[in-house]
This record gives C-alpha cells, sequence and structure tokens, in this order.
C-alpha cells in the first residue's frame, strides 16, 4: 500500500461511509484551524460515533431541525452545536448526504499553536489538558457556530480542514461506552481512544437528571 502524505486533506469518500468505521479511523488525524492569529494543529485522541436516526444518542434521532440540519448534509463538513448555553462541540459529518451520521471529536493534542490555545484556555494547568474533552477542545481552537457546516476537506488556509496525519497502530485504538450517554444508546461501545494518550478524557457515565421534589 503506498504511503499517504501526512499534510494531505483527507477526501469527502473518507467521511462518505459508515460511521463505525470513519470514528476510529479519525485516530491520529490532523485538524488544522486557521485563525487570523496563525494556526492551530491538534492531533485526535478520541471520538465518538453517533448512527443519526436509528441511534437514541443522536441529535438527529427524532429527525432534522433548524439546529442540526448540517448533520444530514454531506459528508465531510462541520457540524458544530452550542450545548448547556455554555459550550460549543465540533462534529464531522460522515455516510450518505440525509443519514445524519457523525463522529463528535473529544479530544486531541496540540501540535501547532500551543500559546494561541493556551490563551484562550487559560486555566488549563498542563499542555494535555488544552483540548482534553469537546468543550475544552472547541475554546481552545477556537469554534463556534459560525464554522457550522464547513467543508473539511480543502486544505491549507481553510478555516477548518482534516489532514491524513499520522493513525496509531491498530492494537493501540480502544473502545468503549459513550460519555453521558444514556437510555438506549448507553452500551453502545462506540467512543474510540488511543491508548496511553494523555490528553483523552475521563469517561462519564450518564447520570440521570432528578426532578425537584413537589412542595407539600
Amino acid at each position: 500500500m503506498t504511503d499517504v502524505p501526512e499534510r494531505m486533506p483527507l477526501t469527502h469518500a473518507f467521511f462518505d461511509r459508515p460511521v463505525l468505521e470513519v470514528a476510529p479511523d479519525l485516530l491520529g488525524r490532523t485538524l488544522v484551524r486557521t485563525t487570523p492569529d496563525g494556526p492551530i494543529e491538534l492531533r485526535l485522541t478520541e471520538v465518538e460515533a453517533y448512527a443519526g436516526e436509528r441511534d437514541p444518542g443522536s441529535h438527529a434521532y427524532r429527525g432534522r431541525t433548524p439546529r442540526n440540519a448540517s448533520m444530514f448534509g454531506p459528508p465531510g463538513h462541520a457540524y458544530v452545536y452550542f450545548i448547556y448555553g455554555m459550550w460549543f462541540s465540533l462534529n464531522f459529518v460522515c455516510g450518505p448526504e440525509d443519514h445524519a451520521s457523525g463522529v463528535l471529536v473529544r479530544a486531541g493534542e496540540i501540535l501547532t499553536g500551543t500559546e494561541l490555545a493556551r490563551a484562550r484556555r487559560p486555566k488549563a494547568r498542563r499542555p494535555h489538558e488544552l483540548a482534553q474533552g469537546p468543550a475544552r477542545l472547541a475554546t481552545a481552537l477556537d469554534i463556534d457556530r459560525t464554522l457550522d457546516g464547513t467543508d473539511l476537506c480543502t486544505g491549507p488556509g481553510a478555516p477548518l480542514s482534516v489532514l491524513h496525519g499520522r493513525p496509531p497502530a491498530p492494537e493501540l485504538v480502544r473502545s468503549g461506552p459513550r460519555t453521558g450517554v444514556g437510555g438506549d444508546g448507553a452500551a453502545h461501545p462506540w467512543r474510540y481512544w488511543i491508548e496511553g494518550e494523555p490528553t483523552v478524557s475521563r469517561y462519564r457515565p450518564h447520570v440521570p437528571r432528578r426532578r425537584p421534589a413537589r412542595a407539600t
């Protein structure tokens, strides 16, 4: 098999596959965020797969809405959403158009632009904490809803792009339940990470929200 240069962008065909194939194959790839102050590059170390309208854990489970419309678009584009009124999260759209599957980018190692990331994440005590978790990653890379729908496959100079990078050895890829997902989707082992990477976030199981007790 011919080696692919690390700096070559991934193609739309790469993302136009079943999400459970794409998700583990994204580990080790390089995410490039081009900002007005310079580029920030990150090696993906943890992701989660969401299988659209057949997945109770997915935003698309109940169909298309203005918020999740990008998930139904062509593969190889970004889906960015706002959560809890506080943070953004970045996803990569996968599979055939209109199937709404995607991969949540959970964590990564900052390779280039560390000081730019640190300026946005001043509370991070150690380098591996800069993009440890989806909200921290989006903050460090200056990702917000203006990037929703961005093409990830256009290469250098694009606001967001994903390069071939350095995929890990297969024996280093691990999988387990997704963080914070409950109900029928809780047991799906659709979180993937690189074994031994300090940037990988801590797994947290779903905790059901408790309704306040009624006054008597």
